[in-house]
C-alpha cells in the first residue's frame, strides 16, 4: 500500500516539475490576454474513461494560481461516458490557459492507466484472483501510476525494491540455493514479504520447503499453475507471472492462484483524449 504522505510529497514534485518544463520562464501566449479578465471553462472526455488524478489536477492549478477554484463533477474511480463533463474551473483567464496543458496532461495519462486496469479487472471479476502491477512504471511517475492502478479496480505488487524481497533467479545462484536466499532475506529484514520467483515445479517445492511468503510461477503452464494450488493448498501464496495477456488472463485466472502480476497495467497505456473549453 502507497504510503500517503509519500504520494501527497511526490505530488507536489511531480507537479512542480511538469509546470517548470511546460511554463519555464513565463507563458507568453497567455500574455495575449488582457491580465484582469477572468474567466471559467469546462473539461470534457472524449471517450469513455475510468477517472484518476483529480489531485493531481488541483495541485497544478494551485501551483499556477491559488485564486482559481475547480468543482469536480467526478471522483477517481468513476466510469464516465464520451463527452461527459469531469470538471469546471474559474479564476484568472492567463493563469487557465497556462496550467491548462499540464493538468490534462496528469488527468488523461493516470486515467488511461485506471482504464486499462479496470478493463483487466472486468475480464476476471468472476475469480477471486488479484490483479497486481509491477515495477514497469513510466520513469518518475512510479507513484502516480501506483494510485491510478487502484482506482482501476486492480492492486500494488511492491512499491519499489525497499518494500518487499522479490528473489529471483540470479538472487538465488549469488545464495546457492533457494533456501540461503529465503533464510537471508529473512536475517536482513524480519518481516518484510519475501517472494520467490520459481520456474519449475521442482523450484516450487524448494520455495514451499524454505518457507516463502509469495511465490511466483514464471510461465508455467496452465496444467502446472493447477498442480502448485492443489499442491500449496494455501501455505503460500502464488503469483503467476510471465506473458500474461488480456487472451490468456482468465483462464490463468481460473486456475485458483491468488495474484496475476501484469506489466502491461502501467506501460501499455494510452492516454484519454480530454478538451478544456473556456467560456466565451
Amino acid at each position: 500500500m502507497i504510503d500517503q504522505e509519500l504520494l501527497k510529497e511526490s505530488r507536489i514534485q511531480s507537479v512542480k516539475q511538469s509546470l517548470q518544463e511546460d511554463v519555464g520562464s513565463g507563458d507568453i501566449t497567455a500574455m495575449l490576454i488582457p491580465s484582469e479578465r477572468v474567466s471559467g471553462g469546462r473539461v470534457i472526455t472524449r471517450e469513455p474513461a475510468v477517472i484518476a488524478g483529480s489531485e493531481w489536477v488541483d495541485e497544478v492549478f494551485r501551483q499556477v494560481d491559488p485564486g482559481i477554484t475547480v468543482h469536480w463533477h467526478v471522483k477517481d474511480g468513476d466510469r464516465v461516458d464520451a463527452n461527459q463533463t469531469l470538471f469546471t474551473v474559474k479564476g484568472n483567464a492567463r493563469s487557465l490557459l497556462t496550467g491548462e496543458r499540464a493538468a490534462l496532461n496528469w488527468l488523461q495519462a493516470l486515467s488511461g492507466t485506471a482504464t486499462v486496469c479496470d478493463s483487466y479487472a472486468a475480464r476476471v471479476a468472476h475469480t477471486q484472483v488479484k490483479l497486481l502491477d509491477t515495477r514497469k512504471t513510466i520513469p518518475g511517475l512510479r507513484l502516480a501510476q501506483k494510485y491510478a492502478v487502484t482506482c482501476g479496480g486492480c492492486h500494488n505488487h511492491r512499491v519499489g525494491l525497499w518494500d518487499a524481497f522479490l528473489i529471483k533467479e540470479n538472487h538465488i545462484a549469488a545464495c546457492g540455493s533457494i533456501a540461503a536466499a529465503v533464510a537471508e532475506a529473512r536475517r536482513i529484514a524480519p518481516g518484510k514479504p519475501v517472494e520467490v520467483e520459481t520456474e519449475n515445479p521442482d523450484e516450487l517445492d524448494q520455495a514451499l520447503a524454505a518457507g516463502a511468503d509469495i511465490i511466483m510461477l514464471d510461465e508455467f503452464s496452465l496444467q502446472d499453475m493447477k498442480n502448485a494450488v492443489d499442491r500449496t493448498a494455501g501455505t503460500a501464496k502464488l503469483e503467476a507471472s510471465g506473458g500474461i495477456n488480456a487472451n490468456t488472463l482468465v483462464a490463468v485466472a481460473e486456475t485458483g492462484v491468488d495474484y496475476i502480476s501484469l506489466g502491461a497495467l502501467t506501460k501499455d497505456i494510452r492516454a484519454i483524449d480530454l478538451s478544456m473549453r473556456l467560456d466565451p
